[in-house]
């Protein structure tokens, strides 16, 4: 496979919400990245409800006739739904095809009835288990693929967010080691995304739908959740940016492989995918504090097309379900970055959401549109092999941070960011010899099979 070697913009400067150089089509016409922001929604049912089959079309019912009915309600002409599976319906894909038709009918009688235009997205569940089983030879395996398949002809677009390699990340977050998290997010979910999303593009041809994309959720995220706020030290923010630059070379690969975007919601990393590629991207900030919590609200939908809310149960609100309240709300964000389009200001109004969160922290800083450019620059103009852009992007990454006098560190931070940068410049020139000194040191971790990753 050919690493991609060239950015699609030119400077950052170019890089606005609302429009991408590679805009997609949906099968039910809705235009994504050609000048306007779309909210993408996203419910999660209530435990219990996943017991069965009939229980969770019932809920998915609610969930969706909810959303689509508060965007009709407050005037609100384009909406995405996303469905993320939950483990039962990806074990059993019948039951995600279920879902998956019953959705898209909901879509359909409301672009019929009211003219909404709208979408929908089903992202499969990477129900694999490094513990538990082969990540590429498994029922569970067969299960995500099969999925794929029975849902296809109903979404418009597939998603997943893939493990590949967190056995490895999980071991190395809790010790603080830079050098096994980008071995796992690198080397190991490189190789898993390599062989997985050619598989799901293969489907999404077939069956006429877009091959959304991955996000580095499993790995970088967790950096991120582990990192916390200003009260937390679990881990410090300047691991979890690192880890951010590094996952987005895992990210990149699906796109590398032909999925074509949105790239999905949780993938924190999308603006460094969208200075590389030009696809239009799903991004999630301060309306997805129902799920997490984060220090990049405002940033992060700088350079969005789709604008998410990560994940909230379904349940009652004082405003109507929980659905329909995230519907309002973020269609109604994506009104004012809408507007501020129409009227010409979406530069002043594309740098409030910058610089209200730029040194807030090291997380927020590196996913600014200007330096999450000069991430992309060092992943493509690094492409011999994953290992060499994945270092260099983590290098150029904390070079961003130590540079910017105004950005502020704890002595804690400072302290850990000089000693990752020491570890990163130190490690081997070139992959084979990064491998051979990876697959030496974790050899003995619980759940890694180097054969899960043809190694």
């Amino acid at each position: 496979m050919k690493l991609t070697g060239s950015m699609e913009y030119d400077s950052s400067a170019e890089m606005m919400f609302g429009t991408a150089c590679r805009p997609v089509k949906t099968r039910s016409g809705l235009v994504i990245g050609s000048g306007h922001v779309i909210p993408e929604v996203i419910s999660h049912p209530r435990p219990g409800t996943e017991r069965t089959l009939h229980d969770l079309l019932r809920e998915f019912e609610r969930i969706s006739d909810d959303t689509l009915e508060r965007c009709v309600q407050v005037g609100h002409p384009s909406v995405v739904i996303e469905n993320e599976h939950v483990f039962q319906m990806t074990q059993n894909p019948r039951w995600g095809g279920d879902i998956a038709a019953q959705t898209a009918g909901q879509l359909e009688e409301y672009r019929q009835k009211y003219g909404l235009a709208c979408a929908y997205r089903a992202t499969i569940a990477d129900i694999r288990k490094p513990d538990l089983v082969d990540m590429r030879r498994s029922d569970r395996t067969d299960a995500i693929l099969e999925s794929f398949e029975v849902c296809a002809p109903h979404a418009d677009i597939i998603s997943v967010e893939s493990l590949g390699g967190k056995e490895i990340s999980d071991y190395s977050l809790i010790r603080n080691d830079i050098t096994g998290m980008l071995f796992a997010q690198a080397i190991l979910g490189g190789r898993d995304m390599e062989w997985l999303w050619p598989q799901i593009v293969a489907i999404a041809k077939k069956h006429g739908c877009l091959a959304g994309g991955d996000t580095n959720c499993s790995q970088a995220n967790v950096a991120m959740f582990m990192a916390g706020g200003f009260l937390s030290n679990e881990i410090p923010h300047t691991m979890a940016a690192l880890c951010r630059a590094i996952g987005a070379t895992k990210t990149l690969i699906a796109y590398e492989c032909g999925a074509t975007g949105p790239g999905k919601d949780c993938a924190y990393e999308n603006p460094i995918i969208k200075a590389i590629t030009g696809i239009p991207i799903s991004t999630e900030g301060k309306s997805s504090a129902c799920a997490h919590m984060s220090l990049c609200g405002n940033v992060m939908a700088a350079v969005c097309d789709l604008w998410a809310n990560e994940a909230v149960e379904y349940h009652w609100m004082f405003g109507g379900s929980s659905s329909a309240v995230f519907a309002e709300i973020l269609g109604y964000d994506a009104a004012a970055m809408n507007t501020a389009l129409e009227l010409g200001y979406q530069k002043e109004f594309q740098a409030c959401l910058i610089y209200s969160d730029r040194y807030r922290s090291p997380q927020s800083y590196i996913l600014c549109p200007d330096t999450a450019f000069e991430i992309g620059k060092a992943i493509v103009e690094n492409n011999e092999s994953y290992y060499s852009r994945a270092k260099a992007a983590a290098i150029r990454c904390g070079e961003l941070l130590q540079n910017d006098t105004k950005l502020f560190f704890t002595a804690f931070e400072k302290d850990s960011l000089n000693g990752y940068m020491r570890d990163l410049r130190n490690l081997p020139d070139t992959e084979e010899e990064f491998i051979e000194l990876c697959l030496d040191r974790y050899a003995r971790v619980r759940g890694f099979s180097p054969a899960s990753y043809d190694l």
